[in-house]
């Protein structure tokens, strides 16, 4: 990565799992950098959704290289889910016709849930599996299957965690970590980022806020993708011998279910 600038800047790991990630500086000059990012990137940024792309580079052994400005600012508190800035934003990537076009030419295909249900039928070990709470929200997943149909097809983000939400020190408000992108019902979004963060009660007023009316349709949706994501989570900390969490995610399922 080094070569790509002059001595004089600094460049140090922004972490993460794939270690694809950067932080580089000179003086006043900040910037993130990112190896083999998405042609996706280009339209986040134009679309205003993530910090703006500065350039974009093919270095000798074929690698791209990406640098978007590096920002000063904080991820969103999780009481701040609740604002009307972050509807509004989902809203605007839901509604957003350059991301899906852009996600259709790259080849991605419609995730139904019948994909959620099979990965779940086929992922989830015998142990869990022998959960009465898994079995009961397995049960719940495969009876309703046929009642969430749905014929809006949207770019989602799959993550809308209160740490993927940028908060620039000028006020701006970004979503970020776009790895998980996929065309699907926009209910995944919003029915994490309901449960997770916004008291039921208060459900309608921030659905007024991102622009649909909170119905039956909608409230199963949201659910049978929470309970699948759930389970998911379930079995994703199970095999990083994450019990603690495991349970805490058990439980969980079963406030839902």
């Amino acid at each position: 990565m080094e070569h790509l600038f002059d001595q004089d800047w600094e460049i140090v790991s922004a972490g993460g799992a794939t270690g694809e990630a950067f932080f580089a500086r000179y003086q006043e000059q900040k910037l993130f950098l990112k190896r083999n990012s998405s042609p996706f990137l280009a339209v986040l940024s134009a679309e205003g959704i993530v910090p703006k792309l500065v350039w974009t580079k093919r270095i000798e052994n074929g690698d791209v290289i990406t640098a978007q400005h590096w920002l000063n600012g904080r991820e969103l508190d999780p009481v701040e889910m609740e604002e009307e800035r972050a509807a509004k934003l989902l809203k605007k990537i839901h509604s957003s016709r350059p991301l899906l076009t852009m996600l259709e030419r790259l080849g991605k295909e419609r995730f139904q849930p019948e994909h959620m249900l099979a990965e779940l039928e086929t992922g989830l070990d015998f142990e869990l599996l022998s959960h009465p709470k898994v079995r009961e929200a397995l049960q719940f997943l495969q009876t309703d299957l046929p009642n969430i149909s749905h014929d809006e097809y949207v770019v989602c983000h799959g993550d809308v965690n209160h740490n993927n939400w940028l908060l620039s020190d000028n006020n701006q408000l970004y979503l970020i970590d776009w790895d998980g992108a996929m065309i699907a019902d926009p209910a995944i979004d919003i029915g994490l980022l309901l449960y997770w963060y916004i008291p039921e009660e208060n459900w309608e007023t921030w659905l007024s806020q991102y622009g649909v009316p909170m119905t039956d349709s909608l409230k199963l949706r949201m659910k049978w993708y929470v309970v699948s994501q759930t389970l998911l989570s379930i079995q994703w900390h199970k095999g990083k011998a994450r019990f603690h969490e495991m349970n805490h995610w058990i439980e969980y399922l079963h406030s839902i279910v």
